[in-house]
């Protein structure tokens, strides 16, 4: 991705060591439970962030169940991205570090729409203390900004991969241009009239293929559009009421998978929920705290 008022890339650290000061530092602001995880996996040297030659690609939490502390995995350069994605894997670890004290290991494997839900609130509600990352204000809400428009591009690119890979396995027959041209149409159905594909008709009608999901993990994506709506209704909750968020947000990452989904979500004092009002009404949060940041 490109800025296109041509302004430079957001750089809100300078190494892995500065990430992590950093990150411990943004989320002490928020619990200072949070900050002491991070701090522990670092002693311990559990915190594997930067990128380097003939490391493999990707990012993760890796829960190490007999002890109870986790591991992440990133390739991290100094970008936006990398931040988003190290309090993403930081939420995870959070959620490995309140649900380890709970007797059975099964108890600790958790369904993506609880796990995702950890991690994918954790984004949003360190966003709110992001100038730890960036000391000029108007950068905090550039990194903010485009943090939020991910958010909203995320739902309809979520249920355009899961509707796309429905068609796939109930036509099992189908060819190469078949599938390029249900593609096409989703791509009308759920994208956007705003950008100009001229020349790049051939990328449009595969751009299907960057998501790895339909080839290693089948029907596992609408998952994160379910907890992405969990996450706002979460951080809406934190804007409201910081204090009473979190002890709802520990309390239901405590629970591990002891609950169903929805008690879960429940104990997170949202809703698992997936109406188009429920959808229009978090959504419309959205849009007016973007719209809010860019006035």
């Amino acid at each position: 991705q490109v800025d296109v008022t041509g302004k430079p890339a957001l750089k809100p650290f300078v190494d892995s060591e500065d990430l992590i000061r950093k990150t411990i530092q943004c989320y002490n602001e928020i619990d200072p439970f949070f900050g002491s995880c991070i701090e522990i996996m670092s002693g311990m040297s559990y915190l594997d962030l930067d990128s380097r030659q003939g490391k493999a690609p990707g990012g993760f939490n890796y829960p190490l169940y007999e002890i109870g502390v986790p591991f992440i995995y990133m390739n991290s350069a100094g970008t936006l991205r990398d931040l988003v994605t190290m309090v993403h894997e930081g939420g995870h670890a959070i959620h490995s570090f309140l649900s380890r004290g709970l007797e059975l290991t099964a108890y600790k494997e958790l369904t993506s729409e609880i796990a995702e839900l950890a991690s994918m609130s954790m984004e949003l509600i360190s966003m709110e203390h992001w100038q730890v990352f960036f000391n000029d204000e108007d950068e905090y809400k550039r990194a903010k900004c485009e943090q939020l428009e991910q958010v909203i591009e995320t739902l309809p690119w979520v249920a355009q991969i899961d509707k796309f890979q429905h068609w796939i396995y109930e036509n099992p027959g189908h060819g190469a241009l078949e599938r390029e041209n249900y593609w096409d149409e989703l791509m009308d159905q759920f994208g956007s009239s705003v950008v100009d594909w001229t020349g790049l008709e051939k990328e449009r009608r595969n751009l299907w293929q960057k998501q790895l999901h339909l080839f290693e993990v089948p029907f596992y994506y609408i998952e994160y559009g379910m907890a992405q709506l969990g996450a706002i209704a979460i951080w809406r909750n934190y804007k409201k009421d910081p204090k009473s968020a979190i002890e709802k947000y520990k309390k239901a990452l405590s629970l591990g998978y002891t609950k169903s989904i929805s008690e879960v979500y429940s104990e997170a004092g949202i809703e698992f929920n997936f109406t188009q009002k429920y959808v229009k009404d978090l959504m419309d949060f959205v849009r007016a705290e973007l719209d809010e940041l860019q006035d």
